[in-house]
């Protein structure tokens, strides 16, 4: 069954939308679709350092947007603004991690497929790590949910209670690295930001609960995926730019009539 291509892409994009639902509720409680920009852009930078030293794509990604991830934390509170600094250090890695591409003589690099995603050349391999990455998310989700819930809602009883935000912080920041490794086969590095960003924002006014959104957020992701997939299929549109244009039709809506659905 794995040996058509269709399948396969298929099951990338729910392992994607399956790692991106938890994270992206945090995103989207946190207010850190920008952070969530930042470490993305930061993977091209780690496609090119894995081409550079041969190793394997997803390790190099994975370190490139920890290392964003953590340089971002430390620097922020000295003096510029967080957004300002988030924006600069955004478009800074992306334009590094192109340029660094550019000058890569030799090496043949399929950099739209970088940029916007190439869910259709998933092979088994890819599949296997997706699938393992999204395990990795949820459980470390799942594991300092409550925590995380804690800190993210309500700060005062979180240090009240012993909570580190810092040590949360950390947490998000690791399993936003590792969603950045998972998906960027899938939706590309620009636009890695939506796929984690608008699926919570479409659950959150159809949700009573962070648990029920989360849930939600899981499965509008997943629709989203397979959605995306068979337009792009139907009408020969690129795939990842395809499932984001799905994700933002499902938002309108919910946005238009979600108000009407929960009375």
């Amino acid at each position: 069954m794995l040996d058509d291509f269709l399948v396969r892409a298929g099951l990338a994009g729910v392992g994607t939308a399956l790692a991106a639902a938890p994270l992206g509720c945090f995103v989207v409680w946190r207010r850190m679709a920008y952070f969530g920009d930042a470490t993305a852009h930061a993977a091209l930078l780690g496609v090119a350092l894995s081409l550079a030293f041969q190793g394997p794509i997803m390790v190099g990604v994975l370190a490139s947007a920890l290392s964003m991830a953590v340089l971002v934390q430390g620097l922020s509170g000295r003096g510029l603004a967080e957004d300002t600094l988030l924006g600069v250090m955004a478009h800074a890695a992306l334009a590094v991690g192109l340029v660094a591409v550019s000058l890569m003589s030799g090496v043949r690099v399929d950099l739209m497929g970088y940029l916007f995603g190439d869910i259709l050349a998933v092979s088994k391999t890819d599949l296997g790590l997706i699938w393992s990455g999204a395990a990795v998310v949820v459980g470390l989700i799942l594991w300092r949910w409550q925590r995380l819930l804690t800190a993210t809602l309500n700060p005062d009883l979180a240090q009240s209670s012993g909570i580190s935000a810092r040590t949360e912080q950390l947490v998000l920041t690791v399993a936003l690295a590792v969603t950045v490794a998972v998906a960027i086969k899938v939706v590309g590095a620009l636009l890695i930001g939506a796929l984690l960003v608008i699926p919570p924002a479409v659950a959150r006014p159809l949700a009573r609960t962070p648990e029920s959104m989360a849930m939600m957020t899981a499965l509008i992701g997943s629709a989203s995926a397979v959605g995306g997939l068979a337009a792009a299929y139907q009408f020969d549109t690129p795939t990842g730019p395809t499932i984001v244009c799905v994700a933002a039709g499902l938002f309108v809506l919910t946005t238009l009539f979600g108000a009407r659905i929960t009375r």
